[in-house]
């Protein structure tokens, strides 16, 4: 009987026309239901009460973005649940990451949406907006429930094992007499910052590979070339996470000489990025191509087109120009150095003297080893680096983390510098109080580590520079890594409506 009610949505529209041929009238709920509780049941029980018979469509797992380690339960074991209702006549997954392809598919007479969407200014996803106006677009009207809300979200953080514990001291810690709607709206008015970001454009190239075993000549490994995807990296992909938040982006960037990426780095650009390129003379594009197993994504081997040595004078003075032009119109510069040949020591002191606001990610590399750039860079407001690049930076394995970010930070006189260590979370010192602030990781699901800083370094920036605390810009920061670490690369930038929501339902 409960398998009987869970249909493909071709089936449900030919049941939904069937019934409306009929003059029956057609009831439809949209939604996650992670955790089914008394609040969704009189939902549907009211809605079942408003026509003859009641579809209920869910958002698919791989749309549900509510945060780490959601949803709790996968997309079969939530249509089940609801069919085993007596008030749902149907179920149906939704093929969309939004409800408006299936209500356009349904036709329902009414969409029924819970009480807390009543007042549209409340949807941080704009969704409901899209939703009632597909269904008028079909004939049909929008209507709310009426009984008291439950959140399935503040329910699984309560009860369930959604949050460890260590992360949900951080949370309630962090909110510590804050007001969640005014954090929200100063998440929004990000969108007043004006953002430069000066730094390496790297083209992130994923060569996709299968292993065919051991060459019969001679003992190499040979793999079978399955196809390659590319993406615009470094500062490029910092200026792109921005984009969605800030109204103003600007890029200072370098390609190579023949700029034979030149079209593929502006298309991949969002059009409030306004692009400022140096093509370094003698030089090509940089270029990092990784082979990885199609299957696990795991990197077999990199293989990496650059030239690090300095520019010529022409391209150095067209940088100062551009420098000098730009910095005074910004509210925050991100510096992205990769140590490959386009920030000298005396454009490093140039930014550092003259940006209202200064974050810096001066990150080690296969390239620069020994080389770390991040000595070129004082005064600055943040910088964030890794542990590994810590214990580079002052040649010390021993010490402790906090020891040696004391050490970094007061030599570099850097107001707020921010340690990465993987699965362990983020630190943040505070030189002007002295205080140590530890976010633990908030990343449900790791498929490739690399852009996770540049994700955390852009909202992070953005949060001190705008006044949060350091608990809150670090927990942002860490919802964007999250964020960035679910996908191959570079692949996606850093969703301002997504990152507002996992931060909803954390915080319920």
């Amino acid at each position: 009987m409960v398998n009987s009610k869970i249909k493909t949505l071709d089936e449900l529209q030919q049941i939904t026309t069937g019934l409306k041929s009929k003059g029956k009238k057609v009831v439809h709920c949209h939604g996650v239901f992670d955790l089914l509780h008394i609040g969704h049941i009189k939902h549907f029980e009211e809605a079942r009460s408003l026509g003859d018979c009641l579809v209920v469509t869910i958002t698919p797992d791989e749309y549900v973005n509510k945060g780490p380690n959601r949803p709790a339960f996968t997309t079969e074991l939530r249509l089940e649940a609801l069919a085993a209702l007596e008030a749902v006549d149907f179920v149906s997954t939704n093929k969309w990451p939004i409800a408006v392809e299936t209500i356009k598919i349904i036709q329902p007479d009414i969409y029924c949406k819970g009480p807390d969407y009543k007042d549209h200014k409340d949807d941080v996803t704009g969704k409901i907006d899209d939703e009632e106006q597909a269904v008028e677009s079909v004939g049909g009207k929008i209507c709310y429930t009426k009984d008291i809300t439950f959140s399935s979200s503040s329910l699984l953080n309560k009860y369930g094992d959604v949050y460890s514990e260590t992360q949900k001291s951080f949370i309630e810690k962090m909110l510590d007499g804050q007001n969640i709607d005014q954090i929200k709206n100063s998440i929004d008015n990000f969108k007043n910052l004006k953002v430069l970001v000066i730094g390496e454009t790297i083209i992130d190239q994923y060569v996709f590979c299968e292993a065919l075993g051991k060459s019969g000549k001679e003992p190499v490994l040979v793999l079978r070339d399955l196809g390659m995807d590319q993406y615009v990296g470094g500062a490029a992909a910092i200026a792109r996470h921005l984009s969605d938040f800030c109204g103003t982006v600007s890029l200072l960037s370098m390609l190579g000489e023949k700029r034979e990426y030149g079209d593929f780095v502006l298309e991949s650009l969002p059009e409030n990025i306004k692009p400022y390129l140096i093509y370094k003379e003698g030089s090509p594009t940089i270029t990092k191509k990784r082979y990885v197993d199609y299957i696990s994504k795991s990197k077999s081997l990199g293989v990496y087109s650059l030239d690090d040595g300095q520019m010529n004078g022409k391209n150095q003075e067209k940088l100062n120009t551009y420098l000098a032009e730009l910095i005074p119109k910004h509210d925050l510069v991100i510096v992205s150095d990769y140590g490959h040949g386009f920030l000298s020591r005396e454009t490093a002191i140039q930014i550092s003297k003259h940006s209202i606001f200064t974050s810096l990610n001066a990150q080690i590399n296969a390239a620069n080893i020994g080389y770390h750039t991040m000595n070129n860079y004082r005064n600055i407001d943040c910088a964030i680096i890794n542990e590994t690049e810590l214990r580079h930076e002052l040649r010390d394995r021993e010490s402790g983390v906090e020891i040696l970010m004391k050490e970094l930070a007061n030599t570099l006189q850097v107001q707020h510098l921010v340690v990465t260590q993987g699965n362990g979370g983020a630190t943040l010192y505070d030189t002007e109080s002295k205080h140590y602030h530890h976010c633990p990781a908030f990343a449900a699901k790791v498929v490739d580590k690399i852009g996770a800083g540049d994700a955390m370094l852009a909202l992070l920036s953005c949060a001190l520079k705008s006044g949060f605390n350091p608990n809150l810009a670090l927990f942002l920061g860490s919802l964007a890594a999250a964020q960035s670490v679910e996908t191959i690369g570079n692949s996606i930038s850093v969703n301002k409506i997504q990152l507002i929501k996992a931060f909803s339902h954390a915080v319920k």
